[in-house]
């Protein structure tokens, strides 16, 4: 499962096709769904998903992008399902929460 969660790190902005993933670690579709959900409880595609919105509020954070460019930046083609997925991960709406944590952080 090393080689899955680093293959879908590895290909955070494009499409995860199971397929391929399963294929690459010689397991069927659904025996890697159920192994990959043992052993991160959650399935391969909220895993990216998490990945995802993690990557993008570093790159709000470090290179200082807005939430658009951001979502873009790691994979999301509709701008207001990254707000909407960010807002319900995170607890606040991407430019909220940038302010909140640079609010925080130590000068």
């Amino acid at each position: 499962m090393v080689r899955a969660m680093q293959t879908i790190r590895e290909l955070i902005a494009k499409p995860l096709r199971i397929e391929d993933v399963a294929r690459e670690l010689s397991m069927s579709v659904s025996g890697f769904h159920a192994h990959f959900k043992a052993v991160t409880a959650m399935s391969p595609l909220q895993f990216q998903k998490q990945l995802r919105l993690q990557e993008a509020r570093r790159l709000m954070l470090s290179e200082n992008l807005d939430a658009g460019e951001a979502g873009v930046r790691v994979g999301y083609d509709d701008r207001s399902h990254f707000s909407r997925d960010y807002k319900k991960h995170f607890g606040e709406p991407p430019a909220r929460d940038i302010q909140r944590l640079r609010e925080s952080m130590p000068v």
